[in-house]
C-alpha cells in the first residue's frame, strides 16, 4: 500500500489499515520534511505560540508505517502501478491518494514581502513573530481562514483589516442572512471589515484597493480559498473534476484501478443529498479513511455518505456546521442572531438537512444525529430555542 500525502486523510488511512488488519508494507509519503502533523492547532495555538507543532500522537514505528518525508509526489503511471516522486518512482499495489488541497495565492502577490499564507507549520512559524511584533495586518478574503486569523491577530493585540471582495463574510459558504449577523463580530473585536473591496495590488508595506484606497500593511495574509492539490496528476488518465478534484465513486475509488482517493483531493456522491460533494474540512479527512480501508481490504463493501461536519473558533465564538444546505427548502432560526448564542436550521420537506450552531454545541450534536437519521421534524417546535431538537419531532 502507498499512500500520497501525510496530512490528516494520509495518516488515518495508514491507520485505518493497520486497525482492520493488513499485515502487509504500507509506505505514506510526504511533501513537507515535518513529522505528518495536524492543521486546525496551526491558526490557533501553534500561531499564538502556545504550542510549538501539532504532530499527530502516532506510533508509525510500532505500526510498522514507513515515512518518506519530504518527497513531493510528481505523477503516477497506473498501467504500470508505479508512482514518480522527486526520489524516484515507487512501485505499488494500491495506492491512495491523500494530497489534500493547497491555497489560491493572491495574483500579482507573488514575491512580495510580507505577502503570506496559512496552511502549513512553515506558514504559521513565518507569521507568529509577524504577530509578536503587533504589526499592521491586512486581511485578504473573509471566509473560515480569515477570521480565525483575523481572530488570532486581535488576541495578539495587532491592528488588523480584512478586506472581502463579496458583500459580506463567508459569502461562498451561507446565505446572506445567515452571515449578516457575523458582520457585526469584526467590530466587536476591533478588526475593520471592508466588504465590496478588492485588491488591485500588493506594494511592499501597503495594500493598494481598487477604489484607490491605500491600507497600511506590516503583513498581508491571503485567505481567498482552496483547491484539491492535483495538478500532479495531469495526464495520468485519472479522472479531475471541474475544480481539480479527484472524481471517486461512492466507495472512494477512483476512475483508475487500485486508486483510491480520500480527503480534501476527493470528491464523491452522496445519495443523501443528490449531488456530488466535495469537502475541504478535518471530518471528511477523519471519517473517509476508514471508507477506503474496508473497501481495498474488501472485506465489506463500505458506501461513503457521511454528514459533512466543521467548526470554526472566531472572535469568541464556537461556530459548528452539519450536512449541506444547497437543496433545502425551508431555513428556521432558533434564537436571536444577535445575541451570542443561535442556531440556523435548514430543512427540505420536514427533514433536517444542515445546520449552523453558534454557541450551541448541543444543537450540533442532537441535529447531526437527526440528519443522519433523516427524522421528520415539526417546525414549530424546532425554532423554540429552549426545546431540545430532538424533542422537536414530528
Amino acid at each position: 500500500m502507498v499512500i500520497a500525502g501525510a496530512g490528516m486523510a494520509g495518516v488515518q488511512t495508514a491507520v485505518a489499515l493497520r486497525e482492520q488488519g493488513f499485515t502487509g508494507t504500507v509506505t505514506l509519503i510526504g511533501a513537507e520534511p515535518h513529522q505528518p502533523y495536524d492543521r486546525p492547532p496551526l491558526s490557533k495555538a501553534v500561531l499564538l505560540g502556545k504550542a510549538e507543532g501539532s504532530a499527530f500522537d502516532v506510533d508509525f514505528e510500532t505500526l510498522g508505517i514507513e515515512l518518506r518525508l519530504g518527497h513531493e509526489v510528481l505523477g503516477v503511471r497506473p498501467a504500470d502501478h508505479e508512482l514518480d516522486t522527486e526520489a524516484g518512482p515507487v512501485p505499488y499495489n494500491v495506492l491512495v491518494l491523500a494530497t489534500g488541497a493547497e491555497p489560491i495565492r493572491l495574483p500579482g502577490a507573488e514575491g512580495v514581502p510580507g505577502v503570506h499564507l496559512l496552511r502549513t507549520l512553515d506558514d504559521a512559524e513565518r507569521l507568529r513573530p509577524v504577530l509578536a511584533r503587533q504589526h499592521d495586518i491586512v486581511v485578504v478574503g473573509a471566509g473560515w481562514i480569515g477570521a480565525e486569523f483575523a481572530t488570532a491577530a486581535r488576541e495578539a493585540g495587532c491592528a488588523v483589516t480584512v478586506v472581502e471582495a463579496a458583500d459580506r463574510p463567508l459569502a461562498g459558504a451561507l446565505p446572506a442572512e445567515v452571515a449578516a449577523p457575523m458582520t457585526a463580530w469584526y467590530e466587536d473585536s476591533g478588526a475593520v471589515l471592508r466588504t465590496h473591496a478588492r485588491v488591485e495590488r500588493v506594494e511592499p508595506g501597503s495594500v493598494i484597493l481598487d477604489d484607490g484606497s491605500r491600507l497600511p500593511a506590516g503583513a498581508v495574509v491571503v485567505g481567498i480559498g482552496a483547491r484539491p492539490a492535483t495538478a500532479w496528476l495531469a495526464g495520468s488518465g485519472i479522472e479531475l473534476g471541474a475544480h481539480g478534484d479527484v472524481v471517486a465513486d461512492d466507495r472512494l475509488r477512483s476512475s483508475v484501478p487500485d486508486v483510491y482517493a480520500v480527503g480534501d483531493c476527493a470528491s464523491f456522491p452522496s445519495g443523501r443529498y443528490g449531488e456530488r460533494l466535495l469537502v475541504h474540512h478535518w471530518d471528511n479527512a477523519l471519517q473517509g479513511p476508514r471508507t477506503v480501508a474496508a473497501n481495498i481490504l474488501g472485506e465489506t463493501s463500505a458506501v461513503y455518505d457521511p454528514v459533512p461536519y466543521f467548526w470554526s473558533e472566531q472572535f469568541g465564538r464556537f461556530v459548528q456546521y452539519a450536512g449541506h444546505h444547497g437543496a433545502a427548502d425551508t431555513l428556521l432560526w432558533r434564537g436571536d442572531p444577535s445575541g451570542p448564542a443561535w442556531t440556523v436550521c435548514w430543512l427540505r420537506d420536514d427533514r433536517l438537512v444542515a445546520l449552523l450552531a453558534v454557541g450551541r454545541p448541543r444543537d450540533l450534536a442532537q441535529g447531526r444525529r437527526l440528519i443522519e437519521a433523516g427524522t421528520p421534524m415539526n417546525a414549530e417546535l424546532l425554532v423554540d430555542p429552549a426545546r431540545p431538537m430532538k424533542a422537536a419531532t414530528a
